[in-house]
């Protein structure tokens, strides 16, 4: 079996520390393959997921691959980790299922694609056949119904399950707006002062190459060839070459 890990914080005040423990305490083992542990970071402002889509795709691969012979399982804490609401959840849950992936979710083990299983497993599968032609369709049909509604009742719950996630998160993201609106109530600053410039370690980084390739200041590179190098979109790329052409400016003005 092969094991992955997804983990996800959706705002800045969340720490990923308390699910990486769960998943490491459920799979010791984990802790020395940290490279199958995926973890993103999205806020409102942003929500991409860039590696749950590289995960979403090594397994998806590896499910419709006639070569690949061991079997992907995904291990999330908890239900919510895995989408954003119940609609995509439901969807991608059944999707992934129907490849053969396997999904845990450590607080909802109940939803688990191995608890499904058996329970699809475990639908009546009978075809009555007693000569009375009348009579046998009339018996099929009722047992047809039997196993639609078990089928659709599993289907329920887990559902369920991820609408009561995406409800959860919902009422968490109220009481943080909540709290940003009494505090700024109480005149308390909520957020960064228009006009701050916040310095990452990336953005130093982007600027030194920008400085030192990029044509507007000495180099040999276009603007697409020195985002390229840098590895920022095209919007952090003129946002900092801005930036660096006005602090020039500054310095020669002094």
């Amino acid at each position: 079996m092969a094991l992955y890990s997804y983990l996800r914080v959706s705002t800045k005040h969340q720490k990923i520390d308390r699910q990486l423990t769960n998943v490491i305490g459920a799979y010791p083992g984990m802790k020395d393959h940290q490279e199958r542990i995926y973890k993103d970071r999205f806020t409102g402002t942003t929500t991409d997921r860039p590696n749950w889509n590289k995960l979403y795709k090594i397994v998806v691969s590896h499910a419709r691959s006639e070569e690949y012979k061991e079997h992907d399982r995904i291990v999330f804490d908890e239900v919510s980790r895995m989408a954003r609401n119940a609609e995509e959840g439901f969807a991608l849950y059944k999707e992934l299922f129907l490849l053969g992936v396997d999904l845990e979710f450590l607080k909802e083990h109940h939803i688990d694609t191995d608890s499904y299983r058996k329970a699809m497993q475990g639908i009546i599968n009978v075809q009555i056949a007693t000569g009375d032609e009348s009579a046998d369709k009339m018996i099929n049909t009722i047992m047809g119904a039997i196993n639609e509604f078990i089928l659709n009742k599993v289907e329920q719950d887990i559902y369920r399950a991820f609408e009561q996630a995406e409800h959860e998160v919902n009422l968490l993201h109220d009481r943080i707006h909540e709290g940003m609106r009494d505090a700024k109530a109480r005149g308390a600053r909520i957020g960064t002062p228009k006009g701050t410039k916040l310095t990452t370690k990336k953005s130093k980084a982007a600027k030194e190459i920008i400085l030192k390739h990029n044509k507007a200041f000495g180099g040999t590179l276009t603007d697409k060839e020195t985002w390229t190098l840098a590895r920022i979109c095209k919007t952090s790329y003129y946002k900092y070459k801005q930036e660096l052409q006005a602090e020039m400016q500054k310095k020669e003005a002094s």
